[in-house]
């Protein structure tokens, strides 16, 4: 078996240093054989972006030697040296407008010596525009740009946000006032922002993100794990003493699920796969260790997002195409950078309309424990001690327990959070159910009505109605009044019902109420 590494992200590495390779070339190939090409493609973080433009790099510097027994070497394609701009804005943190000019500017720099050139350009724009006209004297220029986005993520919940665009919309301008002297151009990234954005100067660029024939281009399919990881698999069924089939589902239940078109194969995240295996087969959350989703949370805490919308939601195409820095949309970003992806999708009044739902058991777990931590500000470990308590006290059915325990989340918001709306609440229970692993319905559905939520164990059917501002009694009347148990009485369960009121004056559980269906 040849070495597996999630450390090592050039090609040329790869190959010299006999490392594992899931041969990707074909779609290189497709996307080099045209005279001309400019591209975007957007791909959650460790999805293998930096390997994919690291490879377009060792094509287009004529280093046909890596490519031996690889799908490009059979294509027809004519291997010449061209000048390569490869610029990574991922390896360059930038507060300010001013650190990030100068940063691309420094990059701009190690690549002009590249090359034996000195830049005199001032600004980060006009030093790219002059590598670029002196480069193409050589021959036709590829540019290639990782993380393009990285300084606006970084920075956007900030106020220098405006200043930060501003220098990447005047960076990024350049492309497409050098379009005659390219050969080819990709621009990879987490998110995209259009319009009256980033891409505003460049719309040229044909953007890949949801193209079917690239969708599987990043991340492995089914059958790409069988075949390329068979050794590898057999190893761990060996070692665990495993069937393999197994073993396959549960690695589909826990790394697989990625769509990034409608119609295309799911895909596994290539990080937790390639660690997995480096661990000898030990399941754990290993792409959402890789790097934590801080911006997402606080877009989710600043537009007070409904976190019950994280589950089937539906989303029109329009979602994907209209949203910016100005106006961001915390539903496409999400979708983007890999929390939730397209389930399924269908036509809908002549619009095409898409589920989104976790991709996988990695992604919701890990990504509902960062929220209960961050909206409740409890630690980690804390967190987990008291979602055992809950489930306790669930299974027992102690709803005194239950709620003492919930109202501990809650008395840790901090005091500047204003929890002015009931969803806000809801949605904190929402997350801490779905941590525990209990069967939760939020907003259940019924011939009178819509239930806040249904909890269902082992022996019990618990049904909770939220009041904001109100009374136990008046959510308990509720229950009662629009017979919200009805739905549940064939169940052959003991059916709780629970009556609970916030506060927004003590940002707490103020009063709860139970009564049980005889």
């Amino acid at each position: 078996m040849k070495n597996l590494t999630t450390s090592v992200y050039t090609f040329e590495k790869l190959i010299e240093g006999n490392y594992f390779y899931v041969d990707k070339t074909e779609y290189i190939w497709d996307l080099i054989k045209e005279a001309y090409g400019i591209y975007f493609l957007s791909r959650p973080r460790r999805f293998g972006k930096s390997l994919t433009l690291s490879t377009l790099k060792a094509v287009f510097q004529n280093k046909k030697h890596l490519f031996k027994e690889l799908a490009l070497d059979s294509k027809p394609y004519d291997w010449k040296e061209y000048p390569v701009i490869h610029l990574d804005l991922g390896e360059s943190p930038a507060s300010s407008s001013e650190e990030l000019d100068k940063a691309l500017r420094a990059m701009l720099d190690n690549t002009a010596r590249e090359y034996g050139i000195i830049l005199t350009a001032t600004t980060a724009p006009s030093r790219f525009s002059e590598l670029i006209r002196v480069l193409k004297d050589k021959e036709k220029v590829v540019i290639l740009i990782d993380e393009y986005d990285k300084p606006i993520l970084d920075n956007i919940t900030r106020e220098n946000i405006q200043g930060i665009r501003e220098v990447l919309e005047n960076f990024y301008s350049v492309i497409k006032a050098t379009e005659p002297y390219q050969r080819f151009v990709l621009l990879t990234g987490v998110s995209k922002f259009s319009k009256v954005s980033v891409f505003s100067k460049l719309n040229n660029l044909t953007d890949i993100t949801m193209d079917a024939r690239y969708a599987t281009m990043l991340g492995y399919t089914q059958d790409e794990l069988e075949k390329n990881f068979a050794e590898y698999i057999d190893h761990v069924c060996k070692e665990q003493n495993l069937d393999p089939k197994e073993l396959l589902d549960k690695l589909k239940l826990w790394y697989n699920g990625y769509r990034f078109e409608e119609n295309a194969a799911t895909v596994y995240n290539p990080v937790s796969v390639a660690k997995f295996f480096e661990s000898g087969g030990k399941f754990k959350n290993y792409w959402f260790e890789t790097g934590t989703p801080t911006f997402l949370i606080d877009l989710l805490k600043k537009y007070d997002y409904n976190l019950n919308k994280l589950d089937n939601y539906e989303a029109v195409e329009d979602d994907f195409s209209t949203y910016e820095i100005e106006h961001l949309q915390v539903l496409p970003l999400l979708v983007q950078t890999g929390y939730l992806t397209i389930t399924k999708a269908f036509k809908k009044f002549d619009s095409l309309c898409y589920i989104l739902d976790f991709p996988n058991r990695e992604v919701k777990e890990s990504f509902n424990r960062r929220l209960a931590q961050s909206y409740s500000n409890l630690e980690g470990q804390i967190v987990t001690s008291h979602l055992f308590r809950l489930l306790e006290a669930l299974s027992d059915n102690d709803l005194e327990k239950f709620f003492k325990n919930m109202g501990i989340f809650f008395a840790n918001v901090p005091y500047n959070i204003q929890l002015k709306h009931e969803y806000y609440y809801q949605s904190i229970f929402h997350v801490i159910f779905t941590l525990i692993g209990v069967n939760m319905e939020s907003e259940a559905v019924t011939n009178k009505g819509r239930i806040d939520a249904v909890v269902k164990t082992d022996k019990y059917v618990y049904i909770f109605e939220f009041k904001l501002n109100g009374s136990a009694d008046e959510a308990l009347t509720q229950i009662h009044d629009k017979e919200y148990y009805q739905k549940y009485q064939n169940s052959g369960k003991k059916i709780i019902l629970a009556g609970a009121n916030f506060s927004t004056e003590t940002n707490n559980i103020e009063e709860w109420k139970t009564d049980i269906v005889k």
